[in-house]
């Protein structure tokens, strides 16, 4: 079932001056929440006008959003400041820089042989710095990117795989089915089926931060929630998960950004009676 959202551009004048913002009425909604997109700005998600209480919420939102000024643009200023360092390593184009594994790698895009039908990834050590080396097949029509991606997304399979593997039979729990996919909000998930699902962009990330997202969703087999016990069973086998989830957190723009996408920041409201 496909939700119903309709966005609006608005302005608030603030303390700090004009601040624009999305104003998204949504049938998910049941209370205002303020996210920060690193593409398209703040976004305020409200209940549908159809809710009672919701019809004119402009109010509602203006004071909102100057409560939490010094909060929204702080990360605003963030988003920029990240923005210019991932466009200052050049994207996907010879010499730039990428980061794998946790770490900035230097690409190089070279021509294949004649002999070669498609495009290949291939990771080498170099005196400097290690280099991700995308060799273009002349009947491969593919760009770069996706090259890179498709190379990256089977990486991020035999990592995930390798980590589910070790991890569930240390607590004792077995998966039904694993996918990859490319979500903008969450690392991971877990349902009571025993499905779960990565995002493949963790290969971009330390590999103990991959691995404490493998533990996150594999503890969620024992206990759904998050409640004291749920971290206890995830720090016996990541004793320093914080640590990873800190890092994902201060990353995420920058990972969602590669090869295009985005992270975010939001903040709830109290929620508003009917």
């Amino acid at each position: 079932m496909t939700e119903l959202r309709l966005d609006e551009l608005r302005t608030v004048a603030l303390p700090g001056g004009r601040l624009d913002y999305v104003l998204r009425r949504s049938a998910r909604s049941r209370g205002l929440r303020v996210t920060l997109d690193p593409g398209r700005g703040v976004i305020v998600a409200v209940p549908l006008a159809s809710r009672r209480g919701w019809a004119r919420p402009e109010r509602d939102v203006e004071r909102f959003l100057g409560e939490r000024e010094a909060w929204i643009r702080r990360h605003l200023a963030r988003h920029e400041r990240q923005r210019a360092q991932i466009e200052a390593r050049g994207g996907i184009s010879d010499g730039a820089e990428f980061r794998y594994l946790g770490e900035l790698h230097r690409l190089r895009i070279v021509a294949a042989g004649p002999s070669h039908r498609r495009s290949t990834v291939e990771r080498t050590g170099a005196e400097d710095r290690d280099e991700l080396v995308i060799r273009l097949a002349s009947r491969d029509r593919r760009a770069p990117a996706v090259v890179l991606e498709t190379w990256l997304r089977a990486r991020a399979g035999e990592a995930i795989d390798r980590a589910v593997t070790i991890h569930a039979s240390a607590l004792g729990v077995a998966t039904s089915r694993i996918t990859l996919r490319d979500p903008r909000t969450r690392w991971g998930s877990a349902t009571r089926r025993r499905t779960l699902s990565f995002s493949w962009r963790l290969i971009l990330a330390p590999p103990a931060a991959l691995e404490t997202v493998v533990v996150h969703e594999l503890a969620h087999l024992l206990v759904f929630g998050h409640g004291p016990r749920f971290w206890e069973l995830v720090a016996t086998r990541r004793p320093d998960h914080a640590t990873w989830r800190r890092w994902l957190r201060a990353h995420s723009h920058e990972l969602h950004a590669a090869l295009e996408g985005g992270g975010d920041e939001r903040a709830d409201a109290p929620a508003k009676e009917a």
